[in-house]
């Protein structure tokens, strides 16, 4: 009785209110992750409206200011001459969003501070988290205390004292990106050292309305009030931020290309030329702080009152708990429910983008809308699971028709059936047959003579690979791809790799004993190996898949293959194999090569006995571009195999022959 009656509770599509406890749960710890799907919501509701051209401008250093009046900074005197001709150019009011908070090397402070009481420049100042110079004070109304309640930083950096006397205005160009790294948002004022600093967006404001101060009134929660007396009232959060509406668009213009008239437009000067200015990530994308300034600005100066009100979290959650107890009730009709589900989460985006286009207002369409359809999803689940069961129950009938041996192995273990891999250290192996052409004619149309002797040529292969705890992934037509390391760990995969190599070159000696004495041309074999992390499982579709490897490090696996025909040699080894090796197989460096494909070079081996010093002492040679003194060397040298002197040798006389105009000490492999 009660085991009919739990499971007629799971089977309920009423266990989705468990998943919709874990909702509200999860919504109100406000994990990262939730709150980024937010913003980014938040994001697009506010960057799809309508561009607006604002009557401010930006003036751009960029590249060509850099060519024309060279090394950066430039001279103040330079900056005083550019403050000047925007004036003449009919500009209203200058920002200047250029830190000056050392003395000018060039001597043109002087120039710039005149030029500074004669035209009304607004700079910068950034918090910090010390004191640089005097940062200029405006005094300000300021009701209530303002400690922990707004942004605050432990000192400001500003401008040279005289520069600072000087400036019409003074404002705060910090930026405070979301969790994501993306601004959206911008604090109107700073606290720091007890006092209460304009943001420069506030402050242009500020000068602008005519104004001598601003004022601020603070609550127990946070800012309460916060207006400028000329020009009203401005409506913050609680500590004191705006959200930047990014339909407010400055026109931007380089600085060597200017209007004849900026028809008393505001006027932010910032660099962007490369390597002296960083843009800033924004809902618009990445823009320079100029771009930003002037948004904002904008964003103050048309009233534009962007809000995400207190009870919002508490209404949307609200929201959630509604939708899913009718969506749930509405289930136990599925095709009603089914509707009824489609409409009502249909609705939700265009809802909240309703009250943004309207009221400026942000709601969290994405948890709405993302829970409901969690709870759809589990309600469903639940009755589609129900039918399963019972469809479940009707095919013991026929089970004789299935494999029991099949059945009984995919039940104990599904991941056989799932698709995904995992990241490891594997030592990778390609192998490929050489001279199969004159085995092929050899056979001419005896297709089965063929299919035959490679079927004993990859019986002797293989079962070297499999006696050295290797994995055989694949034959790729008279080649074979295997790795050690996986599925089992082998601390000494990479031992065991060089040792089937070299077992399976012994095999094939004797191989070929056997086939030339019936007649069959004698095989060659190039092996290449290489080590390094890949992702390795089952892979391919639901359909059909293997388990196998990907990753770079295969790859270059099967570039030091096929560069074993180049080299002339049956084995090619990678450097992070040699590195992996606990045990010495008698490596000899080969070469450094840039595989094709590949930029970076990498160091190859084989394995041999050589005189080694002066083996080390070709190489320093050879990699120096010494070729006459090291093909002096290499005749002294001996190899097991003289192939290797063969190759340097000739590469030697080719070099020196014809040289690449750019010897990095690597050669570069044109084929794979």
């Amino acid at each position: 009785m009660f085991k009919k009656l739990l499971t007629k509770v799971l089977v309920s599509p009423w266990t989705a209110l468990a998943t919709l406890a874990v909702i509200i749960t999860v919504a109100l710890q406000q994990p990262t992750f939730l709150e980024s799907v937010k913003l980014r919501y938040f994001d697009t509701l506010i960057t799809s409206q309508p561009e607006q051209e604002l009557n401010i401008a930006t003036v751009n250093i960029d590249e060509a200011a850099l060519d024309t009046y060279g090394q950066w900074p430039f001279s103040r005197n330079v900056y005083a001459d550019i403050i000047k001709d925007l004036y003449a150019r009919g500009a209203g009011l200058v920002v200047w969003n250029i830190m000056m908070p050392e003395i000018d090397r060039l001597g043109g402070d002087d120039k710039l501070v005149a030029t500074l009481k004669e035209y009304p420049t607004i700079l910068p100042n950034t918090g910090s988290t010390h004191n640089k110079n005097q940062a200029r004070f405006n005094p300000n109304v300021v009701i209530g205390d303002p400690s922990g309640k707004v942004v605050e930083y432990p000192g400001i950096i500003s401008n040279i004292k005289q520069l600072e006397e000087s400036a019409y205005g003074v404002g705060i160009v910090n930026t405070f990106p979301e969790v994501d790294g993306v601004v959206r948002r911008a604090p109107m004022v700073i606290l720091s050292n007890s006092k209460l600093y304009p943001s420069m967006a506030f402050e242009v404001l500020r000068v602008l309305a005519g104004d001598t101060n601003f004022q601020i009134k603070f609550n127990e929660l946070g800012i309460d009030k916060m207006r400028i007396p000329k020009f009203g009232p401005v409506t913050t959060d609680q500590v004191g931020r705006v959200w930047v509406d990014w339909q407010q668009r400055p026109k931007t213009y380089s600085l060597m290309k200017l209007p004849q008239d900026f028809e008393s437009s505001v006027v932010i000067v910032g660099p962007s030329a490369s390597g002296i200015a960083n843009p800033i990530a924004t809902s618009r994308g990445e823009v320079w702080p100029q771009e930003m300034q002037a948004a904002v600005i904008g964003t103050l100066a048309n009233g534009v009152n962007i809000k995400r009100p207190d009870w919002a979290p508490g209404a949307e959650l609200l929201s959630l708990i509604v939708i899913s107890l009718i969506l749930l009730t509405l289930s136990r009709w599925v095709y009603v429910g089914l509707g009824t589900s489609i409409v009502i989460l249909g609705a939700i985006v265009p809802v909240t983008g309703y009250l943004y286009t309207n009221y400026l207002m942000l709601f969290d369409a994405p948890l709405i809308l993302g829970g409901s359809i969690l709870i759809v999803l589990h309600a469903y689940g639940i009755k589609f699971v129900n039918e399963f069961l019972q469809k479940q129950q009707i095919k013991k009938q026929f089970g004789t028709y299935l494999s029991p041996d099949l059945v009984a192995k995919l039940q104990r273990n599904p991941d056989l059936l799932r698709l995904g891999g995992t990241k490891q250290p594997l030592s990778i192996m390609f192998t490929d047959v050489r001279g199969f052409t004159a085995i092929s004619e050899h056979y001419g149309e005896d297709v089965q003579g063929l299919t035959s002797i490679m079927n004993r040529y990859m019986t002797a292969m293989t079962e070297s690979i499999l006696l050295n705890n290797g994995t055989l992934d694949k034959y790729i037509g008279d080649a074979q791809m295997a790795f050690w390391n996986a599925p089992l760990d082998n601390e000494r995969h990479a031992d065991d790799a060089i040792t089937t190599a070299l077992e399976m070159l012994d095999r094939l000696e004797e191989f070929n004993q056997e086939v030339v004495k019936e007649g069959i041309p004698a095989f060659g074999m190039g092996v290449g190996i290489n080590t390094g992390v890949v992702v390795v499982g089952n892979m391919g579709s639901k359909q059909r898949f293997d388990y196998t490897c990907l990753g770079d490090a295969v790859n270059l696996a099967s570039r030091l293959e096929g560069q074993s025909k180049s080299y002339g040699l049956q084995l090619i080894v990678g450097e992070s194999t040699v590195t992996a090796c606990q045990q010495e197989h008698g490596f000899i460096e080969l070469d450094r090569i840039a595989v094709k494909g590949k930029i970076k070079p990498e160091t190859i081996y084989t394995i041999g006995n050589t005189n080694w010093d002066l083996h080390k002492e070709f190489l320093e040679n050879y990699y120096a571009g010494n070729w006459e003194h090291a093909l002096t060397i290499s005749k002294k040298l001996e190899y097991d195999d003289d192939v290797i002197f063969e190759y340097y040798r000739a590469m030697c006389i080719r070099l020196t022959e014809g040289c690449p105009e750019e010897w990095k000490g690597y050669y570069v492999a044109t084929s794979k």
